[in-house]
């Protein structure tokens, strides 16, 4: 991913890019994990080795990005747990800033979804997102 694309990216309202070379696929304004779920759900089959530009990058988040087949992604803040899974599942990343967790909306504990992923792979979280986001 070159400077020029994620400056353009931080500058933007945009919350998530995803792009195959320099071409853009899919963007989004909305917030949280929607996006990325919005990806799987409306894009399959996926693009091999996309580049996904995201606002924040948590654990859950990169559970997520195994799923759409990602190379590489950028965040302007991401969790150690986040670091950590992407390295293992070979993954490059780039984070402006690296928190031990990504903190829920009152700042007061950790988000739920980073939570969720913990003690998981990505297929039973993606699993147990689904079913939380469905109400069941």
């Amino acid at each position: 991913m070159n400077d020029s694309t994620v400056r353009e990216f931080t500058s933007s309202s945009d919350t998530l890019r995803v792009y195959s070379g320099d071409r853009l696929l899919f963007s989004s304004e909305k917030e949280r994990l929607l996006p990325l779920m919005e990806y799987i759900e409306t894009c399959a089959p996926y693009e091999k080795d996309v580049t996904v530009l995201d606002r924040v990058v948590g654990n859950a988040a990169a559970f997520l990005l195994v799923k759409i087949l990602c190379r590489e992604t950028y965040g302007e803040l991401g969790s150690e747990f986040a670091a950590k899974t992407l390295k293992h599942l070979g993954i490059s990343y780039r984070f402006d800033e690296t928190v031990p967790h990504i903190m829920n909306n009152q700042q007061n504990g950790m988000c739920p979804m980073e939570e969720l992923s913990l003690g998981k792979t990505p297929d039973e979280f993606y699993q147990a997102l689904k079913e939380r986001l469905s109400g069941q």
